[in-house]
């Protein structure tokens, strides 16, 4: 009867380590590594520039995650933030990568100085965003221009002929005025653009698009007034950021790895490189703003959300 008792208990004893140990388990913050990615500089396609420095492309973006997904270990994304902005293009391709990448990975932000219009942009995707008080964000709208280089070049007594099949085919060219019909046009595409921002800012931070249109003025917001706003989360640094990451992924004591925004040296050396060898030809930095002027076409206008 008594050994009828033992092996009774230890079946019990069996079935309760069954069941308690998965749950203790499973309650239990998982071992994991949150990689801290930099995104720093103007957000462009990559065209590289005589006096362009830091910038953040899709191509970095897209190689960085790569990167993070092939690793099994890493379960979230801290999104270190320092930009004004920039082209319209490259921030719509960069979002997109972070909404995928969230899919499968926590993503905070952590803004620094400057996270403003694009950069702000970029950051919506987030499950959530830290900025500092002092952080300059916002900035939800978009500009354009069209360079009329037209009085410039008759300066210089340069004239060009242009030869061009459709009505509006050489107005982005910048040699002559747009007319109210095409200044309309402008103005249509700079709307729909801007309706975009406040779609994403609306989705991303779960505001109406009431609220977003009242705030998308273009205007900064110091970190202070974005949290009042509803644009950010907390307030706090980058091992806020982290801790938060960590926090949301559930992950105990975990690992941080921090990847280096690759080509920033070269970039810099690039354009001393550059500006040394127009000092060494006897162009002044006038002639070399011309040169850059004129080494450019513009077939198309650059659309910015940028602060």
């Amino acid at each position: 009867m008594k050994k009828k008792a033992i092996i009774i208990s230890v079946c019990v004893l069996a079935l309760l380590a069954a069941i308690l140990i998965p749950i203790i388990l499973l309650s239990r913050p998982a071992a994991g590594k949150i990689v801290v990615i930099p995104l720093s500089g103007t957000i462009t396609t990559g065209d590289s520039s005589l006096f362009s420095s830091s910038t953040i492309t899709p191509g970095l973006v897209r190689e960085y995650l790569t990167k993070a997904e092939k690793d099994p270990a890493v379960k979230a994304i801290v999104f270190r933030i320092e930009s004004p902005g920039g082209e319209i293009e490259p921030c719509q391709e960069i979002l997109l990568e972070i909404e995928r990448a969230k899919e499968t990975k926590t993503i905070v932000v952590s803004m620094g100085g400057t996270a403003a219009s694009g950069g702000y942009y970029i950051s919506t995707p987030a499950n959530k965003i830290v900025a500092l008080p002092t952080t300059q964000t916002g900035s939800i709208g978009v500009i354009s221009a069209v360079i009329n280089v037209k009085g410039l070049l008759e300066k210089l007594g340069i004239q060009i002929e242009t030869f061009h099949g459709g009505k509006y085919k050489d107005m982005y060219w910048g040699l002559r005025e747009l007319t109210p019909e095409e200044e309309e046009i402008m103005q249509e595409m700079i709307d729909e653009y801007y309706e975009q921002f406040i779609d994403v800012v609306a989705e991303g931070r779960g505001l109406s698009k009431d609220d977003v249109r009242d705030l998308a003025t273009g205007q900064l917001y110091s970190g202070t007034k974005a949290k009042e706003l509803g644009l950010v989360d907390e307030f706090g640094d980058l091992n806020t950021a982290i801790n938060l990451a960590a926090e949301l992924a559930g992950i105990e004591d975990p690992k941080v790895e921090y990847y280096k925004q690759s080509g920033l040296i070269w970039r810099l050396l690039s354009g001393l490189v550059g500006a040394i060898q127009a000092r060494l030809s006897g162009l002044s930095a006038q002639d070399v703003l011309l040169l850059e002027i004129l080494s450019h076409n513009y077939p198309q206008p650059l659309f910015l959300y940028q602060s």
